[in-house]
């Protein structure tokens, strides 16, 4: 390819009139390159955050939905048959769907032509999955971009990315004059004032009320100030919080009584309008919060427009306001902001210095030289030569089954304010049969998957998650120390104490939340309850108590590694598992009881994952043993998931039932099967796991769904002659569950190896004492 021409480029981002930085940085350098190169075609393939779109202009050709993993795969196969000579990818963790953004993963992998990634984050301390993203994302682009030098080294040292494969470019600006900044004031009725200015999207790690609250001793010396806050609330935090960030910015300033000095102007700008604030503004400010941000596109602008700068030491302000090219202040510090202030006020001649030195350095970043970098770049990708190979839609046997949509109606239909109702008549909610701890249990562990499965999914999460737990923070008895199980529709207990497993099913349920849930409301009262249900489990006699409490105490570990009772109680229940299957255990019947019967997989879940996390090896193979006789049990001639049916169950040496199959069944196969490729890399453990979600969709016995994609809820059974057409509670919540797991392990299928070596680290370091997080 070396020598041809670029004829066709697509910048994968969000794009413009999306409300985001990387939305306009990806527009304006989709329009820069192809004002450089008018001869090469240039269009977009932008990330959706919402179903309806956006109206974007006429170069977006393909769009992308963020949390449907199939539409990066659509994207790829788009791109590789309209003969895309390089493809351009904006990289930002949180524009991507599926956890840490994997998803992307899933697009790059596919493309058949070089990849030019601009990393917009480049964390010093990133988590697991962040880490491997991230890896994966530079291993397989042909160039890597980054804006700072810091970010540079940052790529080299913590993520060993070579020093030939990044490029250096900064991030674009307009090519605006140097200007005096009253040419523009009058436009905004501050004419005869200085103004200060902040601008962009608005959430709370902006800082801006430092600024307020430095402003009464700037207006001591200098009563002709007034300071403009420009841009509208950020969409994702106006989702969850509201205006409240800015009503707060907008109370402060009156209680310090210096409203009339202070103008909040809520909208997104267009380029030419912003260009026309900045070039009114004496000064600009970015008080941001957060040391550990590698780039700032307001800031860039502002710089590049020849503005003096005061701002928080954040890594892209050390690097571009460094040699005397504006003024940095400490964190969170008002009276260092309104020292600066002063003193730029005070020194036209200092200001003015500062402005030629920012507005000079600003021209290596116009958008003109910055694109045609970025084409030296698309070209070094090409001649490197990629080792991609140009291939036609892959065929099946390249690419298992896509995923079903996720659809929680039925789930938000069968939940009310009470929690989730036990049984429906077909797809009404059955009132008279009440709730359940076992359901509302599993609810809980949905609502804590979608929120780690992230994007439109885990905007559902926090009411869902919040009503769920409320039922179990209800459900216990701190009397008896038990979970009651039984409430009918009248809110009335129908017994002093709930069964062994559905008080090990709810602590199965706080441990999701207490090791995966990001918000510190739910996991804190989730740990405290867990802590006093906890002790009634180590008295249980039922296996599948044990196991399910085993699983609950592995993800409140997640967070909570050097809790002893945690610790022992998993050790003391693992025990019991253990030697519970080399009592019945025989070379034809590798099992841990004299029968099967329900919630099989659950056993050696439990088990496999105690042994692997505490290095307890005779309890890992024993685990994995167990299950891959469960898994060959399960199986007919045909190769369909057959569950144990529930008519008598199975009893060794007597003949097993067949009907009625039950969804828990599959869920727990497809669990504990998953975590068995997350531990042992087999891959034969994912087949099984996919064959057991299938089994969901119709590849069964009698080859019909019991998922009803119009509802999204899931059919109660299988039965000799159908399926129970009935869709409730736990039917519902096993397919959801399945089908999240299956999407949050689709997702990271291919970073596999790192997790496991990373996990073998870990695990090192706890046996050798050392606190850690899983």
């Amino acid at each position: 390819m070396e020598g041809a021409r670029i004829r066709r480029i697509a910048f994968v981002g969000n794009y413009l009139p999306r409300q985001c930085g990387i939305a306009t940085f990806t527009t304006d350098l989709c329009e820069a390159v192809a004002a450089a190169a008018p001869e090469t075609t240039c269009f977009a393939v932008p990330i959706n955050d919402r179903p309806e779109g956006y109206a974007y202009p006429p170069r977006v050709r393909f769009e992308i939905p963020e949390e449907d993993l199939t539409a990066y795969r659509r994207a790829a196969e788009f791109l590789n048959i309209n003969d895309v000579d390089v493809v351009c990818l904006q990289h930002e963790y949180g524009i991507f769907g599926g956890p840490a953004g994997s998803h992307v993963l899933t697009l790059v992998r596919e493309l058949r032509m070089p990849v030019v990634t601009t990393l917009h984050t480049i964390l010093r301390e990133p988590n697991g999955e962040q880490r491997a993203v991230l890896e994966e994302l530079a291993a397989l682009s042909d160039r890597v971009v980054v804006m700072t030098q810091r970010g540079k080294e940052f790529l080299q040292t913590i993520y060993g990315v070579p020093e030939s494969k990044i490029d250096l470019i900064p991030h674009g600006i307009p090519d605006v004059p140097f200007v005096d900044p009253n040419f523009y004031k009058d436009r905004f009725g501050v004419e005869g004032k200085i103004v200060l200015l902040t601008f962009g999207l608005l959430s709370r790690n902006k800082g801006i009320e430092y600024v307020i609250e430095a402003l009464p001793a700037v207006l001591e010396r200098h009563p002709n100030v007034v300071y403009i806050v420009l841009g509208a609330t950020h969409p994702h935090v106006r989702q969850v919080e509201g205006e409240s960030y800015r009503l707060f910015l907008q109370r402060r300033a009156r209680e310090l009584g210096i409203e009339q000095h202070v103008i909040f102007h809520n909208r997104f700008v267009s380029l030419e309008e912003l260009v026309e604030f900045i070039g009114a503004a004496d000064i600009y400010l970015t008080p941001y919060l957060n040391r550990e941000q590698i780039t700032s596109g307001t800031l860039a602008y502002t710089v590049g427009c020849g503005k003096a700068v005061i701002s928080t030491p954040y890594w892209h302000a050390e690097e571009l306001l460094a040699d005397g090219r504006g003024i940095l202040v400490p964190f969170r510090d008002a009276k260092a902001i309104a020292e600066a202030v002063n003193r730029l006020l005070d020194d036209e001649a200092e200001r003015h210095a500062i402005r030629k030195r920012a507005y000079l350095y600003g021209r290596q970043m116009i958008w003109p030289v910055v694109a045609q970098r970025y084409l030296e770049s698309f070209e070094r990708a090409r001649a490197a030569g990629t080792t991609r190979t140009r291939v036609a839609i892959p065929t099946l046997n390249q690419r298992p089954d896509e995923l079903p949509v996720l659809k929680l109606d039925h789930l938000k239909r069968m939940t009310d304010d009470t929690g989730i109702l036990q049984h429906a008549t077909y797809t009404v909610p059955n009132y008279d049969e009440g709730y359940t701890t076992d359901d509302n249990a599993r609810a809980l562990i949905v609502a804590v998957l979608l929120e780690e499965l992230g994007g439109k999914a885990a905007t559902e999460a926090p009411e869902l998650a919040t009503r769920y737990l409320a039922f179990l923070w209800h459900a216990f008895n701190p009397e008896t120390g038990r979970f009651r199980n039984f409430l009918d529709y009248n809110r009335h207990w129908l017994e002093a104490v709930g069964s062994e497993d559905s008080h090990a099913r709810a602590l199965w349920g706080l441990g999701y939340v207490v090791g995966r849930s990001r918000r510190p409301g739910l996991w804190k009262l989730a740990g405290r309850l867990f802590d006093e249900a906890m002790p009634a489990a180590l008295a249980f006699t039922s296996p599948r108590a044990w196991a399910f409490t085993i699983l609950g105490v592995q993800e409140y570990l997640r967070r909570f590694y050097g809790d002893r009772t945690a610790l022992q109680a998993r050790e003391t229940l693992a025990d019991r598992l253990f030697q519970l299957y080399q009592k019945n255990r025989r070379d034809d019947w590798r099992w841990f009881e004299d029968r099967l019967t329900y919630a099989n997989a659950r056993m050696p879940h439990a088990l496999m994952m105690a042994g692997y996390w505490t290095g307890r090896s005779e309890w890992l193979e024993a685990g994995l043993e167990s299950l891959r006789w469960l898994v060959g049990v399960q199986q007919d001639k045909q190769g369909n998931f057959v569950p144990i049916g529930n008519d008598g169950f199975y009893p060794r040496g007597k003949k097993r039932p067949h009907f009625d199959q039950q969804p828990i069944e599959a869920h727990a196969t497809v669990s504990a099967c998953l975590e068995a490729y997350r531990i042992t890399n087999d891959a034969f453990w994912y087949r099984e796991a996919r064959r057991a979600f299938e089994w969901f969709l119709g590849r069964n016995q009698l080859g019909v769904p019991l998922y009803d994609p119009s509802t999204g809820g899931c059919c109660d059974g299988l039965q000799p002659n159908g399926v129970n057409e009935n869709q409730g509670a736990e039917s519902t919540l096993a397919f959801l569950l399945s089908l999240l797991e299956m999407k949050l392990a689709e997702a990271y299928l291919p970073l596999q190896q790192k997790r496991v070596e990373q996990r073998m680290v870990e695990s090192a370091g706890v046996a050798n004492g050392a606190s850690a997080e899983i």
